[in-house]
This record gives C-alpha cells, sequence and structure tokens, in this order.
C-alpha cells in the first residue's frame, strides 16, 4: 500500500514529460494569403492565380456483414477532392486560352487530331512524353505517350514573413472544367475578369522544406 503513491507520482510525471515533448513548435497561424501556384502546363496562368485549394480527402465505408449488428472495419479506398483555382484574365485572354486549348485537345470536339497536335506540342514539357526513337534502327516508332497531356502542380504555403516552408505537390494533373466569361455595362466601378478552372489529378504529397 506504501507504494501505491510513490508510483502514482512517477506516473504522473511521466505523464507530463510526455505532454511537454509533444507541445508544437510554432504557435503561428497559416495565412490564406500565403501561397503560390504554379503549373507546368499553364504558365500564363499560375502567374494571374487569385485563389487556390489544397482539396480534402475521405474514406468510403467497408462493413462486416453479421447476423446481428453489422461491423464497421478500415476501408481501402481514398477519394480525393478537385483541384480548382481562381485567375484573373488577361486582356488578351492568353491565360484563357491556355485552358481552353488544353481541355479543347483533350475532348477533340472537331477533330482527332486536336488531340495529337498539342501531345505533340508540349511534349517538352514533361521529359517523359517524349519517345525514345532511334533512327537507326529498323524498329518501328514507338507511339507517344500521352503524358504530354498531363501537367504537374505546387501549391507552396508561406510563412508570415513570405519563407517556403511546405509544398503540395499534385500529380497527373489534368483540367476537367473552365468557368464562362460574362461581359456588361452595368458595372459602375471597374471589375477586372476572372475565371475558375477544376482539376483532377492523380494523388497530391506534402513536402517539408523547413
Amino acid at each position: 500500500m506504501g507504494l501505491r503513491p510513490h508510483f502514482f507520482y512517477i506516473n504522473n510525471s511521466m505523464t507530463e514529460l510526455n505532454a511537454l515533448a509533444r507541445q508544437p513548435e510554432t504557435i503561428d497561424y497559416s495565412a490564406p494569403s500565403q501561397y503560390r501556384f504554379s503549373i507546368l502546363q499553364l504558365p500564363k496562368v499560375q502567374f494571374f492565380t487569385t485563389a487556390c485549394n489544397i482539396p480534402g480527402i475521405s474514406m468510403g465505408e467497408a462493413v462486416f456483414a453479421t447476423p446481428y449488428k453489422n461491423i464497421n472495419v478500415l476501408p481501402d479506398k481514398i477519394t480525393f477532392d478537385n483541384l480548382e483555382i481562381t485567375f484573373l484574365v488577361d486582356e488578351k485572354l492568353e491565360n484563357y486560352q491556355e485552358l481552353h486549348n488544353w481541355i479543347t485537345a483533350i475532348g477533340f470536339p472537331e477533330d482527332r487530331a486536336e488531340f495529337k497536335a498539342f501531345r505533340k506540342a508540349n511534349s517538352d514539357r514533361r521529359p517523359d512524353s517524349i519517345s525514345k526513337y532511334d533512327a537507326k534502327s529498323d524498329s518501328p516508332k514507338p507511339r507517344t505517350p500521352d503524358s504530354a497531356m498531363y501537367s504537374d502542380a505546387t501549391l507552396t504555403i508561406l510563412t508570415n514573413k513570405n519563407n517556403p516552408i511546405l509544398n503540395v505537390l499534385f500529380s497527373n494533373v489534368y483540367p476537367v472544367s473552365l468557368s464562362g466569361l460574362n461581359y456588361t455595362n452595368d458595372a459602375s466601378d471597374t471589375q477586372y475578369l476572372s475565371a475558375q478552372a477544376t482539376f483532377q489529378y492523380q494523388l497530391y504529397k506534402f513536402q517539408s522544406l523547413g
């Protein structure tokens, strides 16, 4: 009986030490304006980007059926939300056309050659999209990989002093929607046009820079 208070004291001290070791090293908060967004396929879009998100992730349900109550078990499928950006449209609509042309090439609404032309024009932006072909070989030229139709994107999180601290790396990004542009004479003040683009991707990972 006499050892119990002493044991309780030691155990309580260990709990306090563990709690102190788990304290956060920084208490600065993340500001929504402290970021940079870049996407290899759209150099004219990334400069005008005004909003971007880190997509949410979720898991479905997996249920083990029993004659009584169904038991929830760990699922094995992750669903990633879409990557969404907002960007200001330049006067010549060059950045808007970059995205428009990318989507058009994927869907080729007029001719299949649109897909091929875009893939060929952008193959130098992805090293893995260039076909390796030996002109001296008699083997037929291999098909150009479709990786030129994708892009990689990076969302860089900045500290309050504008120092990069974290990268969010998106792999195999491709656009799925682009909003329209509405022109009007009713605006009393100068309001510049902006557009929203939605992307899907294979996955994203975090890369610490600190």
